[in-house]
């Protein structure tokens, strides 16, 4: 089945959402690191099961670096080595955030031990972009370029 194309039937939203993406990106630059941000997105589309982000945040992940055997284990980080303290406390927001569940103090004490204010702002908006591109891309089903 056809679905629309959102690119085309809507560009002042998705601009919006480009444009989010484009202040994000300078963001994370001067807040977080790059790579973690592209393992946050790629975390985030796991949980959303949406094919087309996965293997788009696969890819860039890929050339910014990180190694394939650090993508597979992405879906198990909890059970697997090789990820930073920073890393895996980015990996439970972003899991919390994506299952709406609650921030506890614990886990925000924690953050905050690790990530500046600034940089928590970033993350935070950050998930809250990638699950909105997730919805976006489930809705209409554009082909994966895998």
């Amino acid at each position: 089945m056809n679905r629309a194309n959102y690119l085309q039937c809507a560009p002042k939203l998705m601009q919006h959402l480009f444009a989010q993406e484009q202040l994000l990106n300078e963001e994370v630059t001067r807040n977080l690191d790059i790579k973690l941000w592209e393992l946050v997105k790629l975390r985030v589309s796991q949980l959303n099961q949406c094919g087309y982000c996965i293997a788009m945040h696969s890819r860039q992940a890929m050339e910014l670096g990180e190694c394939p055997k650090r993508i597979i284990a992405l879906n198990a980080w909890r059970d697997m080595s090789g990820f930073t303290t920073k890393e895996r406390l980015a990996l439970a927001l972003c899991e919390q955030l994506t299952n709406a569940q609650p921030i506890e103090d614990t886990l925000y004490t924690q953050l905050s031990d690790v990530f500046s204010d600034d940089a928590l702002v970033t993350l935070t908006v950050a998930i809250n972009a990638i699950n909105a591109w997730n919805r976006v891309v489930k809705m209409f089903k554009p082909e994966p370029d895998a």
